[in-house]
């Protein structure tokens, strides 16, 4: 299974301007920039992305944890914090803030477990530790 997403840049850095899109078109042409990126403008940023990826699939993971375990997963919701370091532009680290609640017999520390071994093995967590390619053309 393969999933595609596009980006376009035109101009300099601080100046240009560029769109996004997705296969499943949730993302159509969507604007980014430096102001989005690294200050406040309208539009969405390539950190962001990454955050709200790991926080979607993180909170399916512990669903599918609980499930797995034998338990109902009630209301997840995650917060994907990503840090930034605007020296050595790199990302140091996300931060996984879970809430959840109407998870029927499960055990705090169950829980604790479930919701360890699915940051662990979220397919997001994993990703941002692998190996990347690349082809590059360039012509008219």
């Amino acid at each position: 299974m393969k999933r595609t997403a596009k980006a376009h840049w035109t101009g300099t850095l601080k100046d240009g301007q560029g769109t996004i899109s997705t296969q499943s078109t949730v993302l159509n042409n969507t604007q980014y920039s430096f102001k989005t990126r690294f200050a406040d403008g309208i539009g969405t940023n390539p950190e962001e992305l990454i955050a709200a990826a790991h926080a979607g699939c993180f909170t399916m993971a512990v669903g599918a944890t609980l499930t797995q375990a034998g338990f109902t997963p009630g209301d997840l919701e995650t917060e994907a914090i990503l840090d930034l370091d605007m020296v050595a532009l790199s990302i140091t680290g996300i931060h996984l803030e879970l809430k959840a609640s109407a998870i029927e017999g499960v055990s705090e520390e169950k829980f604790q477990e479930i919701a360890a071994g699915a940051k662990a093995g979220c397919i997001i967590s994993k990703a941002l530790n692998v190996p990347i390619t690349m082809t590059a053309t360039y012509g008219a």
